[in-house]
């Protein structure tokens, strides 16, 4: 996606930064300094006041880091497992086991592509169902050998095309539901980016679930409510409001339980700081479930999902 409309004062100075820096000369350091300290600020202030409209397009920025940029960081001796062993591959989902600061771990996460003809090969991140069937193959080998599952969230929604729901889109992504819900090992779930409908939830359901400071969460995309409701999407700032779709929103309606702080200018201003906070926090948070038992673990989602959202009962 093309940069943000309110990250452009930010980018001139980062291009006067670059150029200054560019000419070597050492009687402009301390304006470059200056003007360095200038950008950290202006970062902090614009990326402060943003609206949900406007976190819901960082979100989607084109430069935040991706479910692989995660393991390329994080993981040790990644090995990717493909198809589901029904009908194909889907490199929508990406899939496989590795080594998490010295635990033995599957993973599970989408995958959207940079590049134009990776965006097209993993189909902008919108998984048909053989993607959601070789993530449960996945997870439930994990189970077999005792190993947690560490998801992460990144996708407009699942893929709503005719040959998708030929092969059982909506089945692929309910069996999801049912089988993570009772998987007898720890499932971590991190948004990174833009988690949209049953796209997002079929890999979703975990004993925690974390989302970084400027990803979103929802039933649906701003733009697909709008359609719907005013058949208008010129609509989605108003509703990108109404849904509620923001860390903070979600985490006081108990959606999500962790949310991680992004730098300053937002993940894609720095991506390794981003990455590496968020794994400090899986290592918490792997620890923690793996003290408990198997049983524990179940009870442990039930109640996690149980507790979800606000209501006030009417008598």
């Amino acid at each position: 996606m093309a940069e943000c409309d309110f990250e452009k004062p930010i980018l001139e100075l980062e291009q006067k930064i670059e150029e200054l820096a560019g000419l070597a000369n050492p009687s402009l350091r301390d304006e470059i300094s200056a003007m360095r300290a200038q950008l950290l600020s202006l970062r902090k202030k614009v990326y402060s006041k943003l609206d949900p409209w406007q976190k819901t397009l960082v979100a989607r920025h084109g430069r935040r880091p991706h479910t692989m940029d995660f393991v390329r960081q994080l993981m040790v001796d990644f090995t990717e497992l493909h198809g589901d062993r029904r009908f194909a591959d889907d490199p929508a989902i990406l899939a496989g086991f590795a080594h998490f600061r010295s635990r033995p771990v599957a993973l599970v996460g989408h995958q959207k592509g940079r590049q134009t003809k990776e965006k097209i090969r993993c189909n902008f991140g919108m998984p048909r169902p053989e993607g959601y069937r070789k993530a449960l193959r996945i997870m439930q080998m994990a189970e077999k050998f005792g190993r947690p599952v560490l998801c992460f969230i990144d996708t407009p929604g699942a893929y709503p095309g005719i040959d998708a729901e030929e092969r059982g889109q909506a089945e692929a992504i309910a069996t999801n539901l049912r089988e993570m819900a009772r998987l007898r090992v720890p499932v971590i779930v991190t948004v990174i980016g833009e988690g949209g409908s049953g796209g997002a939830l079929a890999i979703g359901v975990g004993n925690r679930i974390n989302i970084l400071e400027f990803a979103i969460y929802s039933v649906i995309s701003p733009e697909g409510c709008a359609s719907i409701l005013w058949r208008d999407a010129a609509k989605a700032p108003e509703m990108a409001r109404a849904l509620r779709l923001t860390a903070p929103e979600l985490k006081e309606l108990d959606v999500v339980d962790e949310i991680v702080a992004e730098p300053p200018g937002a993940a894609h201003s720095d991506p390794a700081a981003t990455i590496s906070a968020v794994g400090d926090l899986l290592e918490t948070q792997v620890e923690s479930l793996m003290a408990l038992d198997a049983s524990a673990l179940v009870e442990d989602r039930y109640q996690r999902f149980r507790r979800m959202g606000r209501f006030t009962e009417v008598i």
